[in-house]
């Protein structure tokens, strides 16, 4: 007489739940997880995008001291050097001077500041912590080396002067330096777990089933 075990699985259909659930909500913890874009600065096809008025461009950041080729999407993960490079989408971007401003969130703004919130040009002005002066980039491209010493909340103003229409369009981006947003991935977990729960309440208890046949 020979033992055959028939079933679907050696767990309970709960306990399979429970056990894919957990598995599922420890990955949206402790997986790597893509920066959120803020402001001025978008994410469309894993490319990040930088809006100044109606014209657009590319937005690249690097460590390369501390992360090597490691790309970035506007919040700087390492307190340490950084590279941002500005790539024009639109060509007329080439015809204007832009300037490159980063300030400190004095205000604790965060990541819903917008020009407005920034205060006075002199206000502006005691917060910044790093210039670039207006100047065209005829090639279409740039790049801003920025140094870090602490972590903490930050602000970038990137303006396009358009002299021949007599206007300034501004794009403003919040950011973030060495900071670990861990509430992220939690509230995904927690969105996992809590339909996971739901899921086993309505599951079927039982487990494995066996039957001999001869």
């Amino acid at each position: 007489m020979i033992g055959v075990i028939l079933g679907k699985s050696v767990f309970s259909p709960r306990l399979s739940v429970l056990i894919f659930g957990t598995a599922v909500a420890l990955a949206a913890i402790l997986l790597p997880h893509s920066a959120v874009a803020h402001g001025g600065v978008s994410i469309e096809d894993d490319t990040c995008v930088i809006t100044i008025g109606p014209y657009r461009a590319h937005f690249s950041g690097y460590q390369p001291r501390s992360r090597a080729s490691r790309e970035f999407c506007e919040d700087i993960p390492v307190v340490a050097d950084a590279i941002i490079v500005i790539d024009y989408i639109s060509s007329a971007l080439r015809e204007m001077e832009v300037d490159f401003r980063i300030v400190a969130d004095v205000k604790d703004i965060g990541v819903n500041a917008t020009f407005d919130d920034l205060g006075t040009a002199a206000d502006i002005e005691a917060a910044t912590i790093a210039y670039i002066e207006p100047a065209s980039y005829a090639n279409g491209n740039f790049e801003v080396t920025l140094t870090f010493e602490a972590a903490g909340s930050f602000i970038g103003i990137m303006t396009a002067h358009d002299k021949v229409g007599n206007r300034s369009y501004v794009s403003v981006f919040p950011f973030s330096v060495g900071k670990v947003d861990w509430w992220g991935p939690l509230r995904w977990a927690f969105v996992v777990l809590l339909f996971v729960a739901a899921i086993y309440k309505l599951a079927p208890k039982g487990g494995a089933r066996s039957e001999e046949h001869e």
